[in-house]
């Protein structure tokens, strides 16, 4: 294109800018080639004439267009330049808050200054086995592109992490290596990774410090190389360090601090254990002062503190070698404080009684007057003598300074050799990936020594980067077979030479330090004289102490102060001679030329090696100090890049995006800086050089077919398609190249064919808005005509309707005044007639009350009559009576004295008395049965106590009375006597009906206090309901407590098994040679538990278990099942015992009773010889006799009761059996009837099938009984000589009668079979079982198999029997699922068999809960001596565990096909579009190694093989619901992590796709009736993900909607979804700032986690219901496939 057609009107431009380095403009006029002027527009609208010229600006640089801004790739770009590419990175790194982008093979990072979450292991986890260009630019997806070159080419990897102070470059470095210990972790339990990880923070501790440009800045360059084995598993590695800054121990500037340990032992100095070390704060020492501020924003020295020494404890490092790190920390604060003074002279000083160095000799072991005399002196040695010379204070300080340094570097480089010996391996390395972290390019206002050599180090790696972008340019082109011209690139070799070529910069300052009294202005001088004719160096104007360097990055001006010093690192040898002395520091200064056979564990006394000079001269010492530092780095550099040059490097360029430290914000100026250093912009131009856009030919094609013809489209060729459209389009040939699979384009050219794709869709948009808006007027037009028809017709319908209500009103009217006028009339007539009435109505009332009065009035006078008259005759009738008794009594008291005189007479004769006292005593006994008589009718208690006392009075009474039998005398006091006792029995009685009566009443007011207790009792249980409708609120929402419980629980079974299979490999490991086999007997937690277990063969019986139980502990012999087997049956033995003996004391007690009975009687029974005996009656024997009848009653009571239970109970049996007989001769008469409804031939064919079931029940009998004759048979020939020769060891369980006819009915449900036989029985049930060997018969056949075999060792007490074979079943599980540990089919089937021998335990145990749904029959199949919990609960551990290991499964075969299938397949033909992908195309690294694309279709089919498999074999349905929810949660979980991940699907065409695709599989799950299995909700995160991706993203109620329907989606996901969202092409808009963020302000009330990613790996805590079968174990029938002959049914 010329410029003409470039630079047009409304072309975008850049154009230089003093503050943000460039701006954006657009050209308002055409521009004309040659024109001097060029007319722009800011984006401010303000005008600008931009002059044009050679020798003024040239031609501005164009902007790309929108649809390429934030771009992942910047060589995706169509204009490749400085602005370009600044631009995108701002936009990037502002607007969507993306800290990583791609600029060819290098990874850019900008610091955000603020913890982001996307480092976490789920990000791990779904950058492993990703291509670089799948996802968005990320550290892991550099590291996993390392790690996969290497397992791939088989060759060393490289990760080269540059940058300037600050950048962020160390935690680069951390979070590589945290992904590579995460991905390649260690096959064996030495934990390699979490030492390579446990190095970091001893590393950053001391040998990292704040600065003014970075709070955690790395003060030395590392490389650490991480060694992989032949299975990529991390096994060791090694760590080189490169210059340390030394000088910071002693001296810091404003606002910086000393190293972190300083800090950090200072903070933590007020522990016991640090006590001895004397130190204080860090304020107190001059070391960690000097820069006036001891502490970082939000950093915790003693925190971190505890972290170091947890990083030294695991890796190794004892607490003796850690006291002994921190006592050389501590004493090099102390030395820093010592207090050297001048003397007067000034020549030489001393120190006074200074307690800091008497801490520095303490803490260290030296002698403290050696130390401070060779502190201030110094010793000369010459050819002839040796002398000790005094020091100035200046000397003695900067003597004092550089020991100091010398001790840190010292200890720093031991500290990296321990850490080198924890991290090493015995084992061979196969590779390893070098992780490269090193300082940026540094230029300060005052350069020294330090900056010097690290430009120097990046100009190293500077050349080196060159050389393999160039490389790998120049392989491309091969590849792709185009032909290329060399390209023209900078290289920085001439500058090198400056500094390390001979007679060099470092060449030159090792010559003047070899001078005895060489200077750094000599040094500079020779600078000058040497290398003045170099391009690459310059001599300041102003100065004659620095030199310039002219860099590739930057010119950079050095000062010569203190070069030579810093390059020489004197340390006086005395004092290091007195450091070799102490036993502290013998590790840190011996001798490395001497045998390093010597071990340098400083935990070992031992190894310690004490040196000291023998001789004055310091000759041998010196070697070690005689290579200079810059010969030292030197050395060590080209090393390092002999290593990186023979490895495949990886780029990482970290960017500080601002000097202020604030979060995501972007100085240009700072950040071109950094471009321009670190190499960027010279990928950028390497590439613009060449042909930097390419395109696979299928993407051209999809993305520019619509420029094509339709004549083009047929062709099938796509490749010729494609030519045939470039020649036409482009006319220039050099501005494209055809490739092998790409189509190379110059820069600029993609630019130019988007706009000729804009112009073709904004043509064809013009033609559909013409169509469109002409339909529109013609439906507007037709929509006019229509509605004025209709208010016609409906105009003339209602004039019409109008008339017709004005006829109707008037008839209406006409009507009104008729009925009006009838009405009135008939109201007048109607109120005369009832006037009238109620005028005879009063007329009437007030004749008939007249008459009422007369008749009242004669009434009363007749009754006044009739009483006056009866009152006359009663008065005369009781005057006569009274007359009569007067005369009747006179009579009477006449007779009675006569009488009187009489019985006088008689009284005193003798006979008379016994006659008397005989009729008294008769009366008495009549009066005790009258008595017994009450107390049976009346059975209360108090009137036994009335009796009781009246009895004994009456008793008391007769005594008296027989006392005074020989006086007659007495007779009239007897007979009052006898008046008295009729009195008191009558009060008695009145008493008694008193008592009744009370009895009554209080009755009542019980029933009273009865109802209202009730009615309490009501209200409270109401009260009690509506508690308890809470609590089962309460409970449901408690149900997330309990699946976290469960999930926990669960998590820790996983963990087990995990443990479990890595103590089986280290078994297996270690007994490869020969693997003994345990006995299958073994308990089946005895490998699942850290205690040792006892089998039930060596426990012998209870009271050795009882015994195991003392010596092993409660608590470990809990963790074991034969152990608790045994206790429980002692308990059950136990409690038998007890019964026993209650029994025994229940029959004793009733002997007992039975033997007290007869005595009772005879008691009773002389109750009466009382009566007639004429000795007088004890009154103790009186109550014996009383209480012996209330018992005799008691127990002739309790027997009649019995006896009536008794009766009852036969009774109800009686009925239950006539219930019985009634029903059955219902179903009786209910089958004849049926039969008699039938037709003859009916009739006939029911009697024939009747016959066929009865012979094919004989026929099954006789069969069995056939094949147990064969069995026997067959035993019997195979062992001749043994049933011979010993019958007596035959099996007592097989001596049953095989020969006796049982018919189905009479099977008991069991299997019976030899000990002998057990493990062929779990071979051939369990080992060797396919699932389609059992695939026609009964589901769970093996479990059902295995419960009846256990039910008949229980039902034969063999308890030894059910211990083995439970145990042997349960680990014959666990081999087979560990042998197919990635077959589905064969897990699903024995979590099928696993759950239902599960449910078997539970439905046949016993317990009443699990009865409920059995049949009779069943429940007597139940276990009768055994309790199996123990059983269920490993057997539920062990469901869980194959439960995991079937989802595990399950993901790993769904793994590769959900990103393909729900997000790149087009279930939409033609819907998603193409953009430019640049230099990391999609699968850039495997070169077309990955796995095909999956359809949506071949997902669905999956899932529905796994359905139907589970279904198969019996599987519980809410079991498979459970596992279908947690693949959809896995398809939830990775799709909306890939989406979340990367740019290119976060389109409104891929959001149409993802519903479509969820649709379909919601449509899946409603055809297999798994809607409410929970999985729509699982996946509805994705749902909502490509709703948000569909909907309106513009004005506010956008956002207030967006906030309403994202439930699912947290904060984060929003708006990273929202800064994703990419336009696919020029026609949609990009997501403002703004709108994003009205989005978090309105989200801000949510307390979403802080989470991006979902866990992928998180589990739904399984449940398994418990679903009793509906088998009977008689009617199952075992194949003939399955040779298990050796099997008997019972």
């Amino acid at each position: 294109m010329s410029v003409n057609e470039l630079y047009s009107k409304y072309t975008r431009v850049w154009i230089p800018d003093p503050e943000d380095v460039w701006r954006a403009a657009e050209i308002i006029k055409d521009y004309k080639e040659g024109e001097p002027i060029l007319y722009l527009k800011l984006e401010d609208e303000t005008p600008l004439e931009y002059r044009i010229g050679p020798k003024d600006n040239a031609l501005p640089f164009l902007r790309n267009p929108d649809i390429l801004v934030g771009e992942n790739d910047l060589t995706a770009l169509s204009y490749l330049h400085e602005p370009a590419v600044l631009h995108n990175l701002k936009v990037r790194f502002t607007e969507s808050n993306h800290i990583y982008t791609y600029c060819g093979i290098v990874l850019v990072a900008i610091n955000p200054y603020e913890q982001l979450q996307i480092y976490g292991e789920e990000v791990i986890n779904a950058y492993s086995g990703q291509n670089m260009g799948d996802m968005d630019p990320h550290i892991f997806a550099v590291a996993e592109e390392a790690y996969k070159q290497m397992a791939r080419d088989e060759r060393n990897q490289s990760i080269i992490v540059s940058g300037e102070s600050g950048a962020g470059k160390t935690v680069s470095a951390k979070y590589a290596m945290r992904f590579f210990a995460t991905v390649g972790g260690s096959a064996n339990d030495t934990n390699v990774e979490e030492k390579v990880l446990a190095s970091s923070p001893i590393m950053e501790a001391i040998g990292n410090a704040k600065t003014t440009r970075n709070d955690n800045s790395s003060r030395f360059g590392k490389y650490i190389q991480i060694g992989f084995d032949r299975s990529y598993h991390i096994i060791g590695a090694n760590m080189r360090t490169y210059l340390l800054e030394k000088s910071r121990v002693v001296f810091q500037a404003e606002d910086e601090r000393n190293y972190h340990i300083f800090y950090q032992l200072c903070a933590s100095a007020s522990l016991p254990e640090f006590k001895d070390l004397a130190l204080t704060s860090a304020e107190d020492f001059i070391f960690t002062s000097q820069g006036e501020n001891i502490f970082i924003e939000g950093v915790n020295d003693a925190e971190d503190f505890e972290k170091t020494r947890e990083a030294f404890t695991l890796l190794g490092v004892n607490d003796s070698n850690q006291s002994s790190i921190f006592r050389i920390i501590a004493s090099i604060l102390h030395l820093g404080n010592v207090e050297i003074c001048s003397e007067r002279d000034g020549d030489s000083c001393h120190i006074l009684n200074d307690p800091h160095l008497a801490h520095f000799c303490q803490l260290l072991g030296v002698e403290l007057e050696q130390m401070e005399h060779w502190l201030c002196h110094r010793k000369l040695v010459t050819t002839s003598e040796t002398y000790v010379k005094n020091m100035s204070r200046k000397q003695a300080a900067n003597a004092r300074d550089a020991l100091a340094k010398h001790i840190y570097a010292h200890m720093f480089d031991w500290i990296v050799e321990y850490v080198n010996k924890s991290l090493h391996t015995s084992s061979k390395q196969h590779s390893f990936i070098g992780v490269l972290d090193i300082y940026g390019f540094e230029t300060f206002e005052i350069n020294s020594f330090e900056q010097f050599c690290i430009n120097y180090a990046n100009e190293k790696l500077q050349q080196q980067f060159n050389q393999h972008v160039f490389k790998l340019e120049q392989e491309e082109y091969m590849k792709e077979q185009i032909p290329w011209t060399l390209i023209d690139f900078y290289d920085n070799q001439p500058c090198i030479d400056v500094i390390e070529a001979k007679l060099g910069i470092l060449d030159l300052l090792d010559e003047e330090c070899k001078v005895p009294k060489g200077t750094d202005q000599n040094w500079c001088q020779k600078l000058f004289d040497r290398l003045s004719s170099s391009v690459h160096f310059q001599k300041p104007r102003m100065s004659n102490t620095s030199f310039i360097v002219i860099h590739f990055a930057d010119k950079v001006e050095y000062q010569c102060d203190g070069f030579l010093e810093k390059n020489r690192d004197t340390v006086y040898e005395e004092q290091i001679n007195i450091l070799k002395a102490s036993k502290l520091m013998a590790d840190l200064f011996q001798d490395t030329n001497k045998d390093s056979s010597i071990s340098t564990s400083s935990s070992s006394k031992s190894s310690r090696v004490n040196v000291r000079a023998s001789k004055p001269t310091p000759k041998v010492p010196n070697k070690e100090h005689r290579k200079t530092v810059g010969h030292q780095f030197r050395s060590s550099l080209q090393l390092l890049m002999e290593t990186l040059n023979a490895t495949t490097p990886h780029y990482v360029r970290c960017i500080k995006p601002n000097d202020e430290k604030e979060a995501f914000s972007f100085e240009s100026r700072r950040a071109v800086q950094q471009l321009r250093a670190c190499g960027v912009l010279e990928t950028i131009r390497i590439s613009a050089a060449g042909y930097p856009s390419r395109w696979t030919y299928p993407d051209f094609f999809n993305r520019y077919r619509v420029l094509m013809k339709k004549s083009d489209m047929t062709v099938g060729d796509k490749k010729l398609v494609c030519r045939n459209l470039l020649e036409t389009l482009v006319k220039d040939p050099d501005k494209f190249q055809f490739g092998k699979t790409k189509i190379f384009f110059r820069a600029g050219q993609v630019a130019y064919l988007e706009k000729l794709r804009a112009d073709k869709f904004r043509s064809a948009c013009i033609k559909i808005q013409k169509t469109v808006r002409g339909w529109l007027q013609r439906v507007r037009y037709q929509k006019i005509r229509k509605s004025a028809i209709n208010l016609q017709r409906y105009g003339r319908g209602y004039m019409a309707r109008r008339y017709a209500e004005q006829l109707r009103l008037t008839r209406a009217a006409l009507i009104f005044q008729k009925q009006y006028r009838m009405v009135r009339e008939r109201r007048d007539y109607l109120k005369v007639r009832q006037a009238v009435v109620t005028i005879q109505a009063f007329t009437r009332g007030m004749l008939t009350r007249r008459i009422f009065q007369e008749f009242l009035l004669h009434h009363k006078a007749m009754i006044i009559q009739k009483h006056v008259r009866g009152w006359l005759t009663r008065r005369k009738f009781r005057r006569a009576r009274n007359a009569t008794i007067t005369i009747q009594c006179a009579y009477r008291r006449m007779r009675a004295k006569r009488e009187l005189k009489q019985l006088k007479i008689e009284a005193r004769s003798a006979q008379h008395l016994k006659k008397l006292n005989t009729g008294m005593e008769n009366k008495i006994v009549q009066l005790q049965r009258k008595m017994d008589d009450q107390v049976q009718s009346k059975n209360h208690g108090s009137t036994h106590v009335v009796e009781v006392h009246c009895s004994i009075r009456l008793v008391k009474e007769l005594e008296m009375m027989r006392s005074r039998q020989g006086d007659g005398s007495q007779l009239t006091s007897l007979q009052d006597e006898l008046e008295k006792l009729r009195a008191e029995l009558q009060e008695a009685h009145t008493h008694m009906k008193k008592l009744e009566e009370k009895h009554s009443n209080e009755k009542m007011g019980l029933e009273q206090v009865r109802y209202q207790s009730l009615k309490g009792e009501n209200s409270m249980l109401k009260s009690e309901k509506e508690e308890m409708n809470r609590r089962i609120l309460h409970h449901s929402k408690s149900t997330e407590e309990l699946d976290e419980e469960r999930q926990r629980y669960q998590n820790l079974l996983r963990e087990f098994s995990r443990l479990e299979q890595r103590y089986d490999n280290l078994q297996e490991a270690k007994f490869q040679p020969g693997h003994k086999r345990n006995n299958s007997t073994q308990s089946s937690l005895e490998s699942d538990s850290n205690y040792p277990s006892i089998s039930t063969l060596e426990l012998g019986d209870t009271d050795d278990a009882i015994q195991v139980v003392e010596e092993m502990g409660v608590e470990k012999a809990a963790m074991d099942i034969g152990v608790f087997m045994k206790l429980q049956k002692r308990v059950r033995e136990l409690e038998q015992e007890r019964k026993r003996l209650q029994v025994n004391l229940e029959k004793m007690e009733d002997q007992v009773n039975c033997k007290v009975g007869p005595c009772l009687s005879l008691e009773t029974n002389n109750v009466p010889e009382w009566t007639n005996s004429k000795k007088p009656i004890d009154k103790e024997e009186a109550v014996r006799a009383y209480h012996g009848l209330c018992e005799s009653k008691k127990l002739l009571e309790a027997q009649l009761q019995s006896q009536a239970r008794k009766h009852e109970d036969e009774l109800a049996a009686f009925n239950t059996q006539i219930e019985l007989l009634k029903d059955d001769i219902e179903k009786k008469q209910e089958m004849l009837n049926h039969t008699m409804s039938l037709s003859p031939e009916a009739q006939v064919e029911y009697s024939v099938q009747q016959e066929i079931t009865r012979l094919t029940n004989d026929n099954l009998d006789l069969k069995e009984l056939v094949e147990k004759l064969e069995k026997n048979e067959r035993k019997l020939k195979k062992h001749p000589n043994e049933s011979s020769s010993q019958p007596t060891k035959a099996k007592p369980q097989l001596t049953r009668q095989v020969t006796v006819q049982r018919r189905e009915k009479d099977f008991e449900g069991m299997l019976e079979y030899y000990k002998e036989d057990e493990a062929m029985l779990v071979k051939t049930l369990i080992t060797d079982m396919k699932p389609n060997a059992v695939s026609a018969t009964v589901p769970c056949l093996p479990a059902y198999i295995l419960f009846m075999c256990i039910r008949h060792a229980d039902y034969i007490n063999d308890d030894q029997k059910v211990h083995s074979l439970l145990t042997s079943t349960i680990n014959a599980i666990k081999k087979v699922l560990k042998k197919n540990n990635n077959d589905f089919e064969m897990t699903s089937f024995w979590l099928a068999n696993t759950s239902r021998l599960l449910h078997c335990l539970k439905q046949y145990s016993g317990d009443e809960a699990f009865m409920t749904q059995n049949t009779a029959k069943q429940n007597e199949h139940c276990l009768k001596n055994f309790d199996l919990a123990e059983y269920r609960q490993v057997l539920s551990d062990l469901s869980i565990q194959i439960y995991q290991q079937l989802i595990k499964v399950a993901e790993h075969m769904m793994q590769p096909m959900i990103v393909s299938a729900m997000l790149e397949s087009e279930s939409i033909p033609s819907l998603a579009g193409v953009k430019p992908m640049g230099y990391r195309n999609r699968s850039s690294s495997m070169d077309g190694e990955g796995p095909g694309s999956y359809t949506l279709e071949a997902l669905i089919r999956q899932l529905g093989q796994f359905h139907s498999v589970m279904g198969e074999h019996g599987l519980d349905p809410e079991i498979a619901g459970q596992v279908i929810r947690q693949l959809f949660y896995s398809i939830n979980a990775v799709t909306l992590n890939n989406l979340l991940l990367r740019k290119d699907v976060c389109s409104w065409s891929t959001g149409m796709q993802l519903r479509y695709n969820i649709s379909q599989m919601e449509e899946w799950l409603r055809g297999k009736n798994l809607h409410q299995s929970g999985a729509v909700v699982n996946i509805e995160p994705v749902i909502q993900a490509a709703q948000l991706l569909q909907v309106k993203k513009k004005t506010s109620q956008d956002a207030e909607a967006i906030c309403s329907l994202c439930t699912s989606l947290t904060m984060q996901q929003i708006v990273k979804i929202l800064n994703l969202y990419t336009p696919l092409n020029e026609f949609e808009e990009r997501v403002t700032v703004s709108f994003i963020r009205n989005i978090q302000n309105r989200l801000q009330d949510r307390n979403d986690v802080p989470m991006l990613l979902v866990d992928t790996k998180h589990t739904f805590p399984v449940l398994f219901p418990y679903t009793p079968s509906a088998l009977s174990l008689e009617t199952l029938h075992i194949p003939a496939n399955l040779s298990l002959d050796f099997l008997t049914r019972v």
